[in-house]
């Protein structure tokens, strides 16, 4: 198991960067799959059309998002906290994804870069 941290920059308020995180219609704006997400605590999700699943843990609005991503059987949950820091004009984003599988960690931290936060910096400049 491994743990993953990274900070991203985006074009964009915290507000607004919360939202696109946590509402399914922005997020499916941004993400081009269907996305099925609440800010309800203990809720399930389901990102990229079920690329990513797993249960939402706490949310402080615009500011912190906590989730448990599914794995399958697993010893500790993998759990990722996105903590959104406004910075002058732009939000600085800081990812922590804990107990990775091997196996899973390359193309994880990959997507983070490209597909999640790759995409979303994108949806931002346009």
């Amino acid at each position: 198991m491994k743990d993953f941290k990274k900070y991203y920059i985006l074009a964009a308020p915290p507000e607004e960067v919360y939202a696109a995180l946590t509402n399914p219609a922005t997020l499916q704006l941004w993400t081009g799959d269907k996305a099925e997400m609440s800010t309800e605590p203990g809720s399930e999700f389901s990102l990229w059309d079920g690329s990513i699943v797993g249960r939402n843990l706490s949310f402080e609005a615009g500011r912190k998002i906590e989730q448990q991503w599914y794995f399958g059987e697993q010893p500790e949950p993998s759990i990722v906290t996105i903590k959104l820091h406004p910075h002058k004009q732009v939000t600085s984003v800081e990812v922590r994804h804990t107990n990775i599988p091997d196996e899973d960690y390359a193309d994880i931290t990959d997507g983070w870069d490209t597909s999640y936060f790759g995409a979303l910096q994108d949806f931002y400049e346009d």
